[in-house]
């Protein structure tokens, strides 16, 4: 992109800022920094306002770049419809990609009423940071939490695979921190998290009470935003559910990149040979690798990734660059210096690996190896996502309040019964994303999910225990504390450090009610290996060891 482009995008531009957006009036029309927006009425009493740009397109010249606030625009934006989203492998058709990077905008719900200072609940997908939107199903819409939990519900498209974490020496070359980083994607969050600082209280939100939330990868992004310097004081809460204190090193990701590079070269008839192609690189000046990147389309430079299940690929993403994210990571915990410490909840669920091994594998589902395999390994999800990043934030005197929780809604129970229907206790239980209708509100499953696990005989309980959670993250949302303030819920204890003190908090339910009770557990990746080594025979005990050290969590969900 030109300079005229980046000029477009208002990063040097020397025109005056616009005008800070006013006060939430009830109107669907809102005057954000940037320009005006349209709501739109939408499900249970609430307004959305759809596809709101937070960042600059970055095409051209500001791929790879940290994202730069949207142009200004004049008269009123008005959008039926979700923006695209960002460039991807297709979860469903393999092979295919789909998606923009014209993809960095958000989307916004509150409810219809005139209350203003309403709590901020910002929601990142999942999927591996490599796919997944927004609006990609129903089941991420704000409706229902914002009506339910009277908060303003934020939730946008983040840059994805290649285009959100990438770096060369060519790339880092001459340009910011930020811009040298690697850490597009991240940045893409913090840069959310500016526009709602900015803009919330136009909508009727409170910028003061901001809760970041996501799962799986979305819940990863929310933990290395904790550590993460350019995001301090951006959120006052966070919420990760299912998932885990994760980062790569520049090293790694040079690698790939590199490898990337020589395909690219080879593919386009620059060079004869990968062998060739590697010396050309060798040659090339860090503008010429940077002009010939750019000039490649999305399209071409996702196709040089292999495809893992559900559309997501395996590459190096969240990256200890040392200045997004701190040179040693999640060490940070350990050291006590790290910029965002505020209350917290970190989740898992039961069974978290049996969505990957029952469709993405070669077990028998319900075999004995399928069983170990899914009890060890979501043992193993829970300590990188809940008992590791607990105990260390805890040890600091300063950390606010650690809550925990498990949900086990679905699980088999020790009597062999499930609620869920037929085989699927079995073979799926409380498989990983289970835990987003319950706290969304949504009470439906994307796809055919819907049609075999919800049923009119799990129904009541399973729509109690969607209620008591969303009561517990609204008063979360609201105080920092999830505990509503009277006796109607079961108390929630913060994860103590004490030696038999509660941990986790854990969420079932049978066919007709809520069970909800605090627990004591904690595991620690050691323990989960040692169990795994003396309560199982052999072969299978080799077999599940051998899975276990080659893939602490299953690819593609990093």
């Amino acid at each position: 992109m030109t300079a005229l482009g980046l000029i477009a995008c208002g990063s040097v531009s020397t025109a005056p800022p616009p005008a800070p957006g006013a006060s939430w009036t009830g109107s669907p029309v809102v005057a954000t920094r940037f320009g005006a927006v349209q709501g739109q009425e939408d499900a249970d009493q609430t307004w959305v306002w759809k596809a709101i740009p937070f960042a600059c397109p970055p095409v051209g010249g500001l791929r790879w770049r940290a994202p730069q606030d949207p142009a200004p625009w004049a008269g009123v934006r008005r959008m039926a419809s979700f923006a695209n989203e960002c460039t991807q492998f297709s979860a469903v058709f393999a092979g295919s990609i789909q998606g923009s990077e014209d993809c960095l905008y958000l989307n916004v719900w509150r409810p219809r009423d005139a209350e203003t200072g309403l709590p901020v609940y910002v929601w990142i997908h999942g999927g591996g940071n490599s796919t997944g939107a927004p609006s990609l199903v129903r089941e991420f819409y704000g409706n229902r939490i914002a009506a339910r939990s009277r908060v303003v519900f934020v939730a946008l498209a983040y840059r994805l695979g290649p285009f959100g974490w990438f770096t060369l020496p060519a790339l880092r070359d001459g340009t910011s921190p930020e811009d040298a980083s690697g850490n597009y994607g991240t940045l893409d969050l913090v840069q959310r998290l500016r526009w709602i600082q900015q803009n919330i209280e136009a909508f009727g939100g409170d910028p003061r009470r901001v809760t970041l939330t996501g799962e799986s990868a979305g819940g990863i992004n929310v933990l290395s935003l904790l550590i993460s310097p350019p995001a301090k004081g951006l959120f006052q809460g966070a919420i990760s559910e299912s998932g885990g204190a994760l980062t790569r090193s520049v090293e790694e990701a040079d690698a790939s990149a590199n490898g990337v590079l020589r395909r690219l070269l080879v593919k386009t008839g620059r060079a004869r040979s990968l062998q060739q192609a590697a010396e050309m690189a060798q040659a090339m000046s860090a503008a010429e690798i940077r002009d010939f990147l750019r000039s490649r389309s999305d399209r071409e430079i996702l196709s040089q990734y292999r495809i893992l299940a559900f559309g997501n690929i395996d590459f190096p993403n969240i990256l200890r660059d040392g200045a997004v994210i701190p040179a040693d990571g999640y060490g940070a915990l350990t050291t006590g210096v790290y910029p965002n410490r505020v209350p917290l909840i970190l989740g898992s669920n039961a069974d978290e690996l049996k969505l990957f091994l029952r469709f993405a594998t070669h077990l028998t589902p319900g075999s004995e190896l399928y069983q170990a395999v899914s009890r060890y390994g979501t043992e193993r999800w829970a300590v990188s996502a809940v008992d590791g990043p607990a105990r260390r934030l805890v040890s600091h005197a300063d950390q606010p309040p650690v809550y925990a929780y498990s949900l086990r809604w679905g699980t088999v129970e020790p009597d062999g019964t499930s609620v869920l229907p037929g085989f699927w206790g079995r073979d799926l239980g409380t498989f990983h994303s289970l835990d987003i209708p319950f706290f969304l509100g949504h009470d439906t499953l994307p796809g055919l999910f819907h049609l075999f696990l919800f049923t009119n005989a799990n129904a009541p309980g399973r729509k109690a225990l969607s209620a008591d959670i969303m009561r517990y993250t609204a008063a979360f949302a609201r105080t920092g504390d999830p505990n509503p303030g009277d006796d109607s819920l079961p108390r929630w204890e913060p994860w103590s450090g004490t030696p038999g003190g509660p941990r986790r908090i854990v969420f079932d339910a049978g066919p007709g009610q809520a069970h909800i009770s605090m627990s004591g557990d904690e595991l620690t990746d050691r323990q989960v290996m040692a169990a795994a080594g003396s309560e199982l025979s052999e072969p299978l005990r080799s077999e599940v060891l051998e899975f276990l050290r080659a893939s602490p969590l299953p690819s593609g969900v990093h």
